[in-house]
């Protein structure tokens, strides 16, 4: 991903947003979500990050954006461990299913296998079921961890899962 990608990578996970959680998160947040601000968002994390963060884009024969990734080391507080996270993966509505999901993940998982970290983890929304699915079958499973997060007030818990990269 390049800084000129910032504003098509906003405008995929602004409307991943606002298709994959409808009904899941309080319509009123997907509503308010704003592409211009996201953009600004990821031109400053990749501008001035310090670089641990990868962003992937995956592009259509024809060069348009289907679908964003973006992972790096795991996240727990201020404890550093050797695993990674897939801090998001969305897709534009119209190529979900036709096999861009799939692409990048199996980038992220084989970049992180590459650079030996034992497992790496994700976080998805309990109640999306679709996306659940997607991950177990790239060989993901949820380990029993569970958070809340909060969206305009309303608790929609998240599940963990992880992928063991080792062997």
């Amino acid at each position: 991903m390049t800084v000129d990608d910032c504003a098509r990578v906003a405008e995929i996970r602004v409307r991943g947003w606002q298709h994959a959680y409808r009904g899941l998160v309080p319509q009123s947040y997907l509503d308010g979500l704003d592409v211009a601000a996201d953009a600004a968002r990821h031109r400053t994390r990749l501008l001035e990050g310090d670089g641990s963060a990868v962003n992937l884009v995956a592009e259509t024969d024809g060069g348009e954006l289907a679908g964003w990734a973006a992972f790096g080391p795991y996240r727990d507080g201020d404890r550093r461990t050797g695993d990674a996270e897939l801090y998001a993966l969305y897709l534009r509505p119209e190529r979900i299913g036709r096999g861009f999901g799939r692409t990048l993940l199996t980038e992220v998982v084989h970049r992180c296998a590459a650079a030996g970290h034992p497992r790496v983890y994700l976080w998805v929304l309990r109640d999306n079921t679709g996306a659940r699915r997607f991950y177990e079958r790239a060989g993901f499973a949820a380990d029993g961890a569970e958070e809340p997060f909060e969206v305009d007030g309303v608790e929609v818990p998240e599940l963990r899962y992880v992928r063991d990269l080792a062997g």
